[in-house]
């Protein structure tokens, strides 16, 4: 994990209560032997990526500093389309730690989510052996709960490794350690995404946006202008050129999901304009110039819009 690795870094300088908060997050490999037949896909692996992070601060700014985490946990699962419940888990029958750090921490935690007005459940015993946490349950299209960001309150490693900062009097003080995770395992995450669209990801996360169709060869180039314009916006899109027909093209585009396709044909090239089809919305087709599209799209990419 990467937690020693970042109490080094805490470690490698001499720290004042004026240095704090101290905030650390990285990416990092983890490696887990899983047995086989637990082994399922994205959702469950042996080898992942990991978002850790790890706070180092005084006590009197735990509140603000899990404050700010509730406020990105809050920020990331909604961009994502994601509605999640909060539990607050508390100490387990083999902890490390006083009964009385354990009573603070849990009150400090459920304290601020009161503050908040924001609703949760308490997770009797399913705290980490270090200390409580928050656990934040993403809840997908078809009412399955999974495990999402993680806030742990850690009294443990500062002990532990020592860990000191120079306080206002002048005296070492022992510095609270917090984990934040926001998607836990990469690979779960995707997965997971995957699953709560069925496939179908809002504009901003379809890995092709947008596909181009001219209907006979001639206007080849006029597609292939339009991809060009898109191209220049930011869009990700496909120019689908081949040889077979129509009707084929876009039924191959219906089933790959993608959000939206740009039919050209002569009339459309004429009038600088497209045959918009929109995913799930059958066989209809809206006219629209390429300027009013590419606004469109520059709209819902920068909005992070999670329906056409």
């Amino acid at each position: 994990m990467n937690c020693p690795g970042h109490i080094c870094i805490y470690q490698s300088h001499p720290r004042s209560y004026r240095d704090l908060p101290i905030r650390y997050a990285e990416f990092g490999a983890v490696y887990r032997y899983e047995r086989s037949g637990v082994l399922h896909g994205m959702m469950r692996v042996r080898g992942f990526t990991q978002d850790d992070a790890h706070i180092f601060c005084t006590p009197e700014q735990i509140p603000s500093e899990i404050e700010r985490l509730l406020d990105l946990c809050d920020e990331m699962l909604k961009t994502f389309g994601y509605p999640y419940t909060i539990e607050l888990a508390t100490r387990p029958d083999k902890a490390l730690g006083s009964a009385e750090q354990w009573k603070e921490g849990e009150k400090t935690l459920a304290d601020v989510l009161n503050k908040r007005g924001q609703a949760f459940t308490y997770d009797a015993g399913g705290g980490a052996f270090y200390g409580p946490k928050l656990d934040f349950k993403l809840i997908d299209a078809i009412g399955r709960k999974w495990q999402g960001p993680t806030v742990q309150l850690d009294f443990n490693l500062p002990e532990r490794f020592g860990l000191e900062y120079t306080g206002a009097d002048n005296t070492p003080h022992r510095p609270i350690m917090l984990h934040r995770v926001l998607v836990g395992s990469m690979e779960r995450f995707v997965g997971g995404l995957i699953e709560h669209f069925a496939g179908a990801f809002p504009l901003w996360l379809a890995p092709e946006q947008v596909r181009v169709i001219p209907i006979a060869d001639e206007l080849k180039t006029f597609a292939q202008s339009v991809v060009e314009r898109l191209k220049a916006r930011g869009v990700r899109v496909h120019l689908d050129d081949r040889s077979d027909t129509l009707n084929y093209r876009i039924r191959e585009g219906e089933m790959l999901k993608i959000p939206y396709m740009a039919v050209v044909g002569k009339r459309e090239a004429e009038a600088d304009s497209i045959a918009l089809r929109v995913r799930g919305a059958g066989k209809k087709q809206e006219i629209i110039t390429v300027a009013d599209f590419a606004a469109r799209l520059e709209d819902e990419l920068a909005t992070r819009a999670l329906k056409q």
